[in-house]
């Protein structure tokens, strides 16, 4: 039975019904509808708006239909939404006293605590999760502070660093996820039942109660804006889209590095895939998902945003597309971070390849351009010096590693201990700022990352 059959004479086109259905998908709400239902009536019997005896009637009822949907005893089906589902199986089951429990609210403000409910397990979940990710992130770092590899910029080889340096360059951008998140979780945790339809109710609610049974800090101060908001889904949504394009950058390095012309890291047989036609290939599948899954989360929230643009005050039916968005876009982000954990902690990185690619790619020209530049040259100088010498190097098929002295001499004042500057290690050890990839900045940088995320 519909909730609102008794203005109507005719029943509903089929197409149409199925058309406005949402039990299909918002049926995940289930629990959250039934805590909610739960903590409204509760409330109702304590005001004295119903008869307890009958409000604690309808939680027990309600306790029961949770269990049974839950042990699969109970099949949410033939209903509009979870709402509709939830309140016709209460009154199947005890009758017409189950009718009361709508009394002092509308689905309008239901659905909203509903998606709120949600969204802070949603949120819960996901902190932990990007944490979990951290923690192997900078466990991984710890084992690498003097793992030498290049640094890029313009995809290009640019600078001596460490794999401890790139690694905590990307806990960095996850701990701002996390940052994130926690603040959206802030918006999210206000309590808008009792805002009715737009206008309230008339009936002697206590909204406090209720948000204190359901554990929230605050509710919302306007109806008509506790009905129609959706920002803080936004706010969700845009925090899932920003970790799933650091995902995605994190993943392109790992489809690079694991490609036969870099060889900086072997990901395990139980996070790639092969070919059907090419029996060598060991493919970099998951990262590649990873990256193409990103545009998922970034259309989400583009949806969401298009569907909010245009709504006038209070609820409009196009704020039911704003379930689809967030359970795929959480969906999505819940499995990237569950796999892109996994994948990490059984990758294998190769540090000899790395500490031989950051030789062979001039990155300690600026090195040396600062040697000369500590005799006495102007740096700018120095700077066009080096990169003739760098010319040099090429055209003879040299290193700055092998160049003899002589040939060092050929461009400037050089002396033998110009080996111990380009020297990789002693390049990273040099840059002592904070920030910077030396070995003491690193332990400060990752015993900082623990304790935020500690907190």
């Amino acid at each position: 039975m519909k909730l609102w059959s008794g203005r109507f004479e005719q029943e509903v086109d089929k197409a149409a019904d199925s058309f406005n259905s949402s039990l299909s998908f918002d049926k995940r709400l289930y629990r959250c509808d039934i805590l909610g239902s739960k903590a409204h009536c509760t409330m109702l019997g304590e005001c004295g708006i119903i008869p307890e005896d009958e409000s604690k009637k309808i939680v027990t009822a309600l306790d029961g239909i949770l269990a049974d949907i839950e042990n699969g005893k109970c099949v949410m089906e033939n209903a509009e939404d979870i709402h509709s589902f939830v309140e016709n199986e209460l009154v199947s089951r005890i009758g017409s006293v189950g009718k009361k429990l709508h009394t002092g609210r509308s689905r309008n403000d239901q659905v909203a605590l509903d998606i709120r409910l949600y969204l802070r397990d949603a949120a819960d979940n996901v902190i932990a999760a990007i944490k979990e990710l951290i923690c192997t992130l900078v466990k991984i770092a710890e084992s690498n502070l003097d793992t030498v590899m290049p640094a890029f910029t313009h995809m290009q080889k640019a600078q001596p660093t460490t794999l401890a340096h790139h690694l905590a360059a990307y806990a960095e951008m996850f701990c701002r996820d996390v940052d994130r998140f926690a603040d959206a979780y802030r918006r999210i945790n206000v309590m808008p039942l009792g805002s009715g339809a737009c206008t309230s109710t008339p009936y002697p609610i206590d909204r406090n109660r209720v948000a204190e049974l359901l554990g929230f800090p605050a509710i919302t101060s306007n109806s008509m804006d506790a009905v129609s908001d959706r920002d803080f889904v936004l706010d969700f949504l845009y925090a899932t889209a920003v970790t799933m394009m650091h995902i995605s950058r994190l993943s392109e390095e790992i489809i690079v590095w694991s490609s036969d012309e870099y060889k900086y890291i072997e990901l395990s047989d139980g996070y790639s895939t092969g070919s059907s036609i090419m029996p060598q290939k060991k493919n970099p599948d998951m990262n590649e998902l990873m990256r193409g899954k990103t545009g998922r989360a970034y259309g989400n929230l583009m949806n969401l945003l298009t569907v909010m643009k245009g709504i006038p005050l209070a609820y409009d039916k196009d704020m039911q597309e704003d379930k689809e968005c967030v359970f795929d876009s959480y969906d999505t982000l819940k499995a990237c971070l569950t796999v892109l954990n996994g994948l990490l902690k059984t990758a294998v990185f190769n540090k000899s390849r790395m500490r031989e690619s950051t030789d062979g790619g001039f990155t300690s020209a600026t090195e040396c351009a600062d040697y000369l530049a500590s005799r006495g040259v102007p740096f700018r100088d120095a700077h066009s010096i080096i990169g003739k010498l760098v010319v040099y190097c090429i055209k003879n098929g040299k290193t700055l590693q092998n160049l003899s002295l002589a040939e060092y001499r050929e461009f400037g004042d050089f002396d033998e201990d110009i080996y111990d500057v380009i020297k990789a290690e002693n390049a990273v050890e040099r840059r002592k700022a904070a920030g910077a990839p030396s070995h003491k900045r690193m332990i400060e940088e990752l015993e900082g990352i623990k304790k935020r995320i500690s907190k």
